[in-house]
């Protein structure tokens, strides 16, 4: 796989924060950290201690919030940084992010609509790795449309008071907050009425309830509100504000998935291949064929993941061809996996042959086909995606709406 960082645009002062990167990476990601995690995706739950571990490593080291002002606990970083400080991550095979959900997603939406205060409450304890927030936008009839939105909020004094219902809640019983979108207007419809709500989780009327998934962990939950409070300072942007909000949170967590994903996807190709090799699958014209394809697939995502990342660098922030790359990968791990599937034969549904021999796939790359099920519904859907690229990329119409 081409070396990203160095496809990219760089500055000499980038250059200079990449060099003393990967210092840092060679005397802090040791084998604790890369040898222990292969069994946990990006929305597993597996492994939290150590992702907490690692995400406390970081934080001494100041590699969290590093675009943030020096006053919130940054670096004031560049755009063209914080790209080289993922690609580094993930090429070098670091856990995935334990509260990427706080600095990654929601920190964002409260650098471009919170106040000097709300920045100064909420982002220094991300920095220090102090606080794990997840993030509430599913409900169990505003999926894909959060639109939607039922889960509803009413002032009370100085507090907000939080009634409904969250699904798939990534890392919810591992979080002291949640950023959720909640309609603060009850006789507002559709987009407009909606706020950006920080919920504490740690309070009566709070009911947190994994959800057992058939890889046997419980990465996301469905959370439950009944009359939970809030203090009438902790919406970010004005109440009703809640949609545009909600897209910046959204921008962002497209743009940036991408990035993590291209690497460990590389490495499972790797395995693959051997495996195909090893197993005699590549004399079956069928599956070669099938298995070079992904292989093209795999270095075109690379090209568009740079292209994405070039056009970013340039204009200063991420755009919604951001969704061209959610979609890309999202289909092409599916097609992979399914592909990985089919070269194993009936091996790959007896997980008890699972990583006994040279000739066994790793447990990780199971898990890994049946995560991928998911992955072109979370983030927005294929469908979502495709409507985006439609309408904000390419200019077509808008899709009709009832």
């Amino acid at each position: 796989m081409r070396d990203t960082t160095s496809d990219l645009p760089l500055t000499p002062e980038d250059i200079l924060f990449r060099d003393e990167l990967r210092t840092w990476l060679r005397e802090h990601l040791t084998d604790r950290f890369v040898n222990q995690h292969d069994r946990g995706g990006p929305d597993d739950d597996d492994n939290w201690e150590l992702r907490r571990t690692w995400e406390r490593e970081l934080a001494d080291g100041r590699w969290l919030g590093i675009s943030w002002p020096s006053e919130y606990g940054g670096r004031n970083a560049t755009l063209s940084q914080e790209i080289v400080l993922a690609t580094e991550l993930a090429q070098a095979g670091a856990p995935p992010r334990a509260a990427f959900h706080g600095e990654t997603l929601m920190a964002p939406t409260a650098l471009t609509y919170g106040t000097p205060e709300q920045r100064q409450r909420l982002l220094p304890p991300m920095a220090r790795a102090e606080v794990v927030w997840c993030q509430g936008y599913s409900e169990p009839n505003a999926g894909s449309d959060l639109a939607g939105i039922a889960t509803r909020a009413r002032l009370d004094g100085d507090e907000w008071v939080v009634t409904g219902q969250k699904i798939w809640t990534t890392f919810a019983q591992h979080a002291d907050w949640i950023f959720a979108i909640v309609r603060t207007d009850p006789d507002s419809r559709r987009h407009a009425g909606l706020s950006y709500m920080l919920i504490p989780l740690d309070q009566p009327g709070v009911r947190v309830i994994p959800i057992r998934t058939m890889l046997g962990d419980s990465g996301f939950n469905e959370v439950f509100f009944d009359e939970a409070r809030t203090s009438i300072d902790n919406v970010l942007g004005r109440p009703g504000q809640g949609w545009q909000c909600a897209m910046t949170t959204l921008g962002h967590e497209r743009a940036t998935s991408v990035l993590g994903y291209q690497f460990s996807f590389r490495r499972e190709m790797a395995e693959v291949r051997e495996l195909a090799k090893k197993r005699g699958a590549t004399a079956d014209p069928v599956l070669r064929d099938r298995l070079i394809d992904s292989m093209i697939q795999l270095d075109i995502m690379g090209y568009n993941n740079l292209r994405t990342l070039s056009t970013a660098l340039r204009e200063g922030q991420f755009g919604p061809e951001s969704s061209i790359g959610k979609y890309y990968w999202s289909r092409w791990h599916q097609e992979f996996t399914e592909v990985a599937m089919d070269i194993l034969g009936a091996d790959g549904w007896l997980s008890t042959e699972w990583g006994s021999g040279p000739d066994r796939p790793s447990e990780a790359l199971r898990r890994s086909f049946i995560r991928a099920r998911a992955e072109t519904i979370y983030a927005g859907s294929s469908e979502i995606q495709k409507n985006i690229i439609a309408e904000r990329v390419l200019g077509l119409p808008r899709e009709p709406k009832d």
